[in-house]
């Protein structure tokens, strides 16, 4: 099952995509939301499509699509967990993840234009794998670890490299301004998703070939990366883990290239659709 959220910002409703057709399921009562997960929602949501096959309103094509869980109580990235991207950046393999956490305020729908925040000279582009967690994870067996996903989901973890890298070591400077979390088009549940470790990503910067790569390049795979980040916190139902980019991101080309408005940037991944996201300057307005 595919799990959507549409509607305007800030008051979005619950959709479905079956069989290509989004769907409204607002009459099911609940958002996708911390609550929704932590009780086996979308179980029951796949009871209510099956019970009301037939009767559940269209969605038009051109209805926005919001990000595709409700604001998470946090979400935790991965970074340099790509083979290629470390050889690009020449910086060798970490020893153990480095993750950080990107504001929720950053979220974005997966079609949203992304806002260069003000002063920004280099905004950077980073498609990524991301779970969803469907339970309470707290020092979870790496074994078990594939049974706390809810889901995955295309990510876009847009980056500002002079504030994560130049303005004082905190790289969550660089990744949690407005827009900076486009996710979606929707969540993907596990049972569709044969293997999340063989998965082609890729980006295109105005139409450009920047990044194609394939999960199966991940330095740390999906469940030593739950099990590892429930060691150090709870993930809460509801919550993204982002998995980390693959090589082609702007600091990593010689020379670098950053992002400017007006330009274009579409990315997807096998199986969880794609996005297109308008870079716009910061405006008061």
């Amino acid at each position: 099952m595919k799990l959507l959220r549409y509607g305007p910002a800030g008051h979005e409703k619950p959709g479905v995509l079956l069989d290509g057709k989004r769907y409204d399921v607002a009459a099911f009562g609940e958002d996708y939301n911390e609550q929704f997960f932590a009780t086996n929602g979308p179980a029951r949501l796949a009871a209510f499509v099956q019970a009301q096959a037939g009767e559940l309103p269209v969605l038009p094509d051109d209805e926005r699509l919001g990000p595709p869980v409700a604001r998470p109580s946090k979400i935790v990235c991965v970074g340099l967990n790509y083979s290629d991207h470390a050889d690009e950046m020449g910086l060798g393999y970490p020893a153990e993840p480095v993750f950080f956490l990107k504001a929720t305020s950053a979220l974005a729908g997966p079609n949203d234009d992304i806002i260069i925040p003000r002063g920004s000279e280099k905004t950077d582009w980073e498609v990524e794998l991301a779970v969803v967690i469907g339970c309470r994870a707290s020092y979870v067996t790496e074994a078990d670890a594939l049974d706390y996903v809810a889901g995955y989901v295309l990510h876009h973890d847009v980056s500002e490299r002079a504030f994560q890298l130049e303005r004082g070591g905190t790289w969550d400077k660089g990744k949690g301004c407005d827009t900076f979390a486009p996710l979606g088009p929707w969540l993907v549940t596990p049972d569709e998703i044969a293997d999340p470790a063989n998965l082609r990503l890729w980006l295109t910067v105005n139409g450009q070939p920047k990044q194609d790569s394939n999960t199966a390049k991940l330095i740390f795979g999906l469940p030593f990366l739950i099990s590892y980040v429930s060691q150090f916190m709870t993930l809460l139902p509801g919550d993204v883990l982002s998995t980390g980019t693959p090589a082609g991101v702007g600091i990593g080309l010689k020379p670098p290239q950053y992002l400017n408005p007006g330009d274009i940037v579409e990315m997807g991944i096998d199986g969880l659709g794609s996005a297109r996201q308008v870079l716009r300057a910061y405006s008061p307005a």
